[in-house]
């Protein structure tokens, strides 16, 4: 097994886990999954994420915010309910918030607003921000930069972009947020490549499995780092509970199995990397 490890996204809110939810997190502390973080992605999402993390003391944390999918539902109100809901200590971050102008299922105007009150909160409280990026990256650092002098850590949660984005995003001293996606992201600057080429240091790597999204299909790997993944002697069992379908938190050891592979270090080396920065930014 390998050293303790943090999922830090999980979507354990989504009415998929609602029937199993103690087998989930039971097949997730089989492969040492010690701490989940539960991803508030609206209002609703954030209570239940919290009151999810205030029944498992110790195990489950949660997060609070508004999603951009969810920019759309933001009231004068919503503001003040984020502050209420970040200040219990079960909540250890900001978010998923961000931008998403791939699907637009908000205004990208009214996207940009509601990231920049969520930002301004994180900034007073000093409260991390676990941030959603696709195909926004300059509205995002652009919003990012006008904060720069008072941002907490920042997290850019299942990072997706290119290794040009991603060395912006590590100039800033921001932290990337691996899931399952890499096993499927073969562009020649990707993910994959990104970690070969060691251009994401292990000192701001976090892993996630953003569950039930972002299943970590390792049949779609090259061959080399198939090869490099069986030589490691994994603990499969709890792994063919995860699918398309649905994704689960035990997988996040897979994932840190295939980054290892794709840096050619041990995945003992890469838990326990990841696992110091989550606790270290997160409080965990």
């Amino acid at each position: 097994m390998l050293p303790a490890l943090v999922d830090i996204g999980a979507n354990l809110t989504n009415r998929c886990f609602q029937r199993d939810l103690p087998a989930v997190l039971q097949r997730a502390r089989d492969v040492g999954i010690q701490k989940i973080m539960v991803t508030g992605t609206s209002l609703r999402a954030s209570r239940d994420a919290l009151n999810l993390a205030r029944a498992h003391p110790g195990v489950l944390f949660s997060t609070a915010g508004v999603h951009p999918h969810d920019a759309k539902s933001w009231t004068e109100d919503s503001l003040q309910e984020l502050e209420q809901l970040a200040s219990h200590p079960e909540c250890v971050a900001m978010g998923e918030c961000g931008l998403d102008f791939n699907r637009n299922f908000s205004p990208q105007d009214q996207q940009k607003q509601v990231l920049e009150r969520q930002v301004e909160l994180a900034c007073k409280l000093q409260k991390p921000l676990f941030l959603h990026e696709r195909e926004a990256h300059q509205a995002l650092v652009e919003i990012l930069g006008r904060h720069r002098a008072s941002l907490p850590a920042v997290v850019i949660h299942c990072f997706t972009g290119t290794a040009e984005e991603a060395k912006v995003y590590l100039d800033m001293g921001f932290y990337i947020g691996l899931t399952g996606f890499l096993c499927k992201d073969k562009r020649p600057n990707g993910v994959q490549w990104m970690l070969q080429q060691q251009l994401i240091p292990l000192d701001r790597l976090m892993i996630e499995t953003d569950a039930p999204y972002m299943y970590p299909n390792i049949k779609k790997l090259p061959k080399g780092t198939q090869d490099a993944l069986a030589n490691f002697s994994l603990n499969m069992d709890t792994f063919h509970f995860c699918s398309y379908k649905r994704n689960e938190p035990c997988s996040v050891a897979v994932t840190a199995a295939v980054i290892a592979a794709c840096m050619s270090v041990g995945p003992d080396v890469v838990a326990q990397a990841t696992t110091e920065n989550a606790t270290k930014i997160f409080t965990l």
